[in-house]
């Protein structure tokens, strides 16, 4: 009677926390109520609970009751005694008898099972054996009844295939054994309840009595779902011996069960191959393969366009294929002795792969490419290593396999290949007829892949085709391009529909670039397969050479269509003066003048065949050398009729220099002084330079002159171009000594540098000269506009587009792309200013950088005040975005190429300014960040105002790129190649101990940048408050960066005799690292930051008592932990243990409050296992960007 009015008390208190209608009061008081139930005697909550089940209460209470009892099994099991559990057993399984009735709820069938089975796992195998005759009893009952075992076997190894954080390792490995010993008893039920239930549910369907018939199909759904639950974990080996692979394989025959059994297939198809039963799991995999492949052979041949099939078919054939393909790139070796077998699959797989349907296509595309992925990387490595027998077996597999990929399945690839470029969005009604039915790509296909990706697999499956079976490839593109050129000339088409005609240019590129490589893949072929491709490509070159085209769009691809050949050109190169008269030709067809909008397809066809020539130039090699007269005095010709225009000539220049650039370094210097003679006569005027070059009103004058304004341009863009193409060296610093650093002998731009600085400089320090604020004020309206951000800059600050904002493309303010190859035809706008004096930034800063590279050449000849004074004279007025580009472009290879004995007349100048200005900055915006949520930057200024989202954002992102721009910078300061004069770390160690050996700190100041740094006050000051505040701002990424110079100020401090330094390392630095600890942020790089603190406590906490202080001052450490951390350290010498030591003390110190190290854990970060290698560039970066601060003062 008791128990009666507490189940009726928790039957109003569930519906009263379920009713929204009641007031807040009243769902709190209710749900109290429950918890307290649930915490409260276990015999009270099951009693009440089993009451609760029954029918006589409403399906929302049965529910929660039953929740409720899982709750008991899953979490108080034990505090029921061995009896009790037995008899909650009898009661859970009757309740599946109560409950197996038509008019019951499947949400409350499936809760009866799912406690059922927490019970099970609870108690373990010996109460499964002792219910097992009543489940199977119950399961022979009835369709419902055979329902409900199914779906409490479904719920038994749920904590097998999902993870579940109640359940502990040791926990689930139990649970694993034990289901896979009752896998004997598991299996055949299944087994028959599938096959009596399938069978009765066909009979009662024919019979029409389809209440019936739903009831075994709801039992067969139900077995198939608990046959999925032990596909993902049970033995293959078992799954064939008890029929379960036999009877999903039979289902799939039926529309009814097919897509519930094609997931079992699914799982199994991907399952791992094990290490022993080898035979016996390739037969059971085999026996898969074939089952899928009857069901694949009969969807190919009925499903056609025309079919008339529904998206269940397709559905279902998605599934069937997504296994195939699984199947396919993992257990392909099962079927690999059978050729039959292995050919009809391979079939299969192509047709897949040519079905109209997308969905199939793709997933038939990736075992493709998985399949010619790996057949080429091995039959590559046998060639290179024919001695190698130990892989014998494997490789003749593969020579097996690749002999069973026909020319014809080749083919067959290629032409969907080819199809398939396109996109439905690209593709006009008009050219219906040239896709045919296929399903083409659509920005609505879920293929988490945009189209560029998808057409990039193509691209890579044509490439290895092609490199496979070079005349095959070389034959069908040939014939596809001459169709598409044909149709095209046939119909006459309109431009816009030229889709095809197009997207074939990238499969002749892939094609000829694949057979022609470079790597003497091409030279092994047999002089047979060699005339054979001669023959194909010239043929096609000769239809290319002899089109007629003057439409621009037509002229533009066209041109794409040879310089696609240029590899051909490289071994045939007979052809290359017809290719080079064509691109003339077609250059000149084109007009020269352009002033209408509407015609400026033809400027962008004329530059594409100026690119055209680079793209031959690069890919031919030397080729090209005999015809560089003929194409000199072509061009001579037109640029004395006038008809070339300065960008073109940039570019034909540029592809000059490149087939010079085979030739010698003397033919490069003859071509330059070609190139640049002319130049450097307007370049090298007074005249012009005291025009527009002798204050910011001059150059707003040039500004002005149109077209002198991009005669300028031009130059600066081809003295960029010159120094990139003329053998610069990339790469960065070795290990030597900077000192040693020099141009390269006899390098080609040596002789240009003295005449080309000085112009350069002076419009530098002009356009840095128009930000100062009482030049700007003075400004006219464009020359304002000018100087503010672009809204595509904005857009890509903001994430919301793909905006490339190179030189050679500049956008519109409005993020509309504009051509900078711009000449004098038309009016200036504040847009064309903006991209004119970006561009001149970009170039000038591009000339800098790569001048400095040719070492003592540009050292020790350019008058370094001349390059201070138009580098930092206005630096207080640049904006962020300027100063991150100024320092990445011009200060690291000045930086990194500076001779050691040059540093104090370079570095100190240039270097002061900088860091004084960035580090007040920086420390000004960062406060304002952390404190107010805006990060106040000068770029946006005139831009936005007020307190609008985006701003904070852009504001935010020009803070944190600058931020580590800078930290990178100082990265490049604490590299090896920079500081040879600092001893190891192990080394300073020693000598720390040794008064006698620590020397003063300017005996490291010629051998070691960040020895000169830190000698230099004016210098080292800035730096280390720099680092100082880093650790305080909540940046991963840029502490990454700095973390290298921290440890590097750590090494020169124990190798000195400075007792400042000592001091700033030992208390600033120390309390910094602390600081940097607490923030999630730093997360990332915490074993690094532990390490550092090891460091100074380790060598230097004898030499100044700060580390210890430091220590004691935390919230949680006694001195007695202090001690016990120190006579730890004395008792190993390991620096990965110490370490660890550090850590734990750290942790132990704050309270566990250092974010740092408790996210370490949780975000997976491998500690390093060793010393820090004072020998890397730059610490691991990270993205990971916090906007949450906790002061040490928290801590501390």
């Amino acid at each position: 009677m008791e128990e009666s009015g507490i189940a009726t008390n928790v039957a109003r208190a569930i519906a009263t926390a379920m009713d929204w209608t009641s007031s807040p009061d009243a769902r709190a008081s209710a749900h109290s109520y429950l918890e307290t139930i649930k915490a409260g005697d276990t015999r009270v909550l099951a009693n009440t609970s089993f009451i609760l089940v029954k029918r006589d209460w409403s399906s929302e209470i049965r529910l929660h009751a039953f929740k409720m009892l899982q709750h008991l099994v899953r979490l108080r099991w034990d505090e029921l005694n061995p009896a009790e559990r037995r008899n909650f057993a009898t009661v859970a399984v009757d309740l599946m008898s109560a409950i197996a009735n038509p008019s019951e709820e499947w949400a409350l069938k499936s809760q009866t099972a799912a406690l059922v089975a927490e019970i099970v796992r609870r108690e373990g195998l010996s109460l499964w054996q002792e219910l097992l005759p009543s489940i199977i009893t119950l399961s022979n009952m009835g369709p419902i009844q055979a329902e409900l075992v199914s779906m409490t076997l479904r719920w038994l190894p749920e904590d097998i295939t999902v993870h579940n954080e109640d359940l502990e390792g040791d926990r689930r490995r139990i649970l694993l054994r034990a289901l896979s010993q009752a896998l004997s008893d598991i299996f055949p039920l299944l087994y028959t309840l599938l096959e009596r239930h399938y069978g009765t549910a066909i009979m009662e369907a024919g019979r029409q009595q389809m209440d019936i018939a739903k009831q075994h199909a709801a039992a067969v759904i139900a077995t198939v779902n608990a046959v999925n639950a032990y596909a993902e974990w049970a033995p293959l080996l078992d799954l064939a011996k008890y029929g379960i692979i036999y009877g999903c394989g039979f289902l799939l025959t039926s529309p009814d069960f097919r897509l519930h059994a094609s997931e079992f297939f699914k799982l199994v198809s991907s399952r791992r191959r094990p290490v022993d039963d080898v035979a016996d799991f390739d037969s059971a995999m085999r026996n898969v393969f074939e089952i899928l492949m009857n069901v694949s052979k009969d969807f190919l041949y009925k499903c056609t366009p025309s079919s008339g099939s529904n998206e269940s078919d397709f559905e279902f054939a998605e599934c069937i294929c997504e296994s195939l393909v699984s199947l396919g790139s993992t257990h392909l070796q099962c079927i690999a002795a059978d050729s039959t077998v292995l050919s009809n699959y391979l079939q299969q797989m192509l047709g897949f792969f040519q079905h109209f349907k997308l969905a199939l296509h793709y997933q038939s595309l990736l075992f493709w490419l998985s399949l010619m992925r790996d057949l080429m990387a091995k039959s590559k490595s046998v060639l290179a290593d024919d001695s190698n027998m130990g892989t014998g077996h494997a490789d003749n597999e593969k020579k097996k396999m690749l002999a069973l990929i026909t020319d014809d399945i080749c083919s067959a690839i290629l032409d969907t290949c080819f199809c398939r470029m396109l996109k439905k969005e690209k593709v006009d009604s008009g050219m219906a007829p040239a896709a045919g039915a296929l399903e083409l790509w659509s920005d609505n296909f879920d293929g988490k892949v945009d189209f560029g990706q998808y057409r990039s697999r193509l691209l890579e499956l044509i490439r290895f085709i092609a490199s496979d079976k070079p005349l095959v490839a070389a034959a069908k593109v040939s014939e596809k391009i001459t169709e598409v050129i044909r149709n095209l000339m046939l119909v006459h088409l309109p431009t816009k529909d030229l889709a095809m005609v197009e997207s074939m240019h990238l499969a002749l590129d892939n094609v000829v670039g694949s057979i022609f490589d470079g790597s003497n893949e091409y030279e092994k072929n047999s002089s047979e397969v060699q005339l054979l491709l001669h023959r194909t490509l010239e043929g096609l070159l000769q239809q290319l050479v002899a089109l007629k085209w003057t439409e621009p769009t037509l002229v533009e691809i066209l041109g794409h269509y040879l310089d696609a050949l240029g590899p051909f050109l490289r071994y045939y190169p007979d052809a290359v003066g017809s290719v080079i008269k064509k691109l003339f030709e077609l250059l000149t067809s084109l007009p020269f003048m352009v002033k209408d909008p509407s015609t400026s397809t033809a400027r962008r066809a004329r530059l594409q065949i100026c690119t055209s020539f680079i793209r031959i130039a690069k890919a031919a090699n030397g080729s090209l050398l005999p015809h560089m007269k003929e194409i000199a005095s072509t061009m001579t010709y037109l640029q004395t009729e006038g008809v070339l225009l300065r960008a073109e000539q940039n570019i034909l220049g540029e592809a000059f220099l490149i087939m010079a650039s085979s030739a010698g370094v003397e033919q490069q210097q003859e071509v330059l002084r070609w190139l640049l003679e002319p130049l450097s006569k307007q370049w090298t005027q007074p005249e012009w330079q005291e025009a527009y070059l002798t204050d910011p009103a001059s150059l707003v004058r040039l500004c002005a002159d149109s077209q002198f304004m991009w005669s300028i341009f031009h130059t600066v863009t081809f003295f960029e171009k010159a120094l990139k193409r003329s053998g610069y060296r990339k790469g960065g610093l070795t290990s030597e000594n900077s000192s040693q650093t020099s141009s390269p002998p006899g390098h080609p731009m040596v002789s240009h540098l003295l005449w080309m600085m000085p112009p350069l400089l002076k419009l530098l320090r002009s356009v840095h000269s128009l930000w100062s604020s009482s030049v700007a004020q003075a400004l006219p309206g464009e020359m304002r506009t000018a100087m503010i951000m672009s809204d595509a800059e904005k857009t890509s600050l903001l994430g919301e587009g793909k905006h490339t904002l190179s030189k050679g493309a500049l956008n519109f303010s409005d993020g509309s792309p504009f051509d900078i190859n711009k000449e004098s035809y038309s009016e200036l706008s504040g847009v064309d200013i903006r991209n004119w004096l970006r561009g001149i930034r970009e170039s000038g800063y591009s000339i800098l950088g790569l001048s400095a590279t040719l070492g003592d050449s540009f050292f020790r000849c350019i008058d370094p005040h001349s390059v201070i004074l138009a580098l930092m004279g206005n630096i207080q007025y640049m904006e962020f975005r300027h100063i991150k580009q100024l320092v990445h472009s011009v200060l690291v290879p000045l930086i990194k190429y500076c001779p050691s004995d040059l540093w104090e007349l370079w570095l100190e100048k240039l270097l002061n300014p900088l860091l004084n200005h960035v580090s007040g900055a920086l420390s000004y915006s960062w406060s304002s960040l952390l404190q107010d949520g805006k990060a106040k930057v000068p770029d946006l200024h005139g831009v936005l105002a007020g307190s609008d989202l985006k701003v904070e954002v852009m504001e935010e992102k020009l803070l944190r790129d600058l931020t580590r721009e800078i930290c990178s910078f100082f990265s490049v300061l604490a590299s090896p190649g920079l500081n040879p004069g600092l001893p190891s770390l192990e080394q300073a160690g020693q000598m720390s101990h040794m008064d006698h050996s620590k020397r003063d700190i300017n005996a490291f100041a010629c051998n070691s940048i960040v020895g000169f740094v830190l000698n230099n006050k004016n210098l080292g000051i800035p730096v280390l408050k720099i680092c100082i505040e880093a650790f305080y701002w909540t940046d991963g990424e840029a502490m990454t960066k700095i973390s290298s110079l921290c440890g590097q100020v750590i090494l020169v401090a124990i190798s000195t005799n400075n007792v400042e330094l000592r001091e700033f390392v030992c208390k600033d630095l120390f309390s910094a690292i602390i600081r940097g600890l607490t923030l999630e942020s730093n997360a990332v790089i915490s074993s690094d930051l532990v390490g550092l603190c090891r460091e100074i406590f380790v060598y230097l906490s004898h030499r100044d008592p700060s580390p210890r202080q430091i220590l004691l001052s935390l919230p949680c450490i006694t001195h007695p932990d202090l001690l016990a951390f120190e006579e730890a350290l004395s008792k190993t010498g390991s620096p990965k243990e110490q370490k660890q030591h550090m850590r734990s003390l750290l942790i132990l110190a704050t309270g566990s409050k250092l974010k740092a190290l408790a996210t370490q854990k949780g975000v997976n970060v491998i500690t390093n296992v060793t010393t820090r290698s004072r020998n890397l560039d730059t610490a691991p970066e990270s993205s990971r960007d916090e906007g949450e601060t906790i002061g040490l003062a928290a801590i501390i």
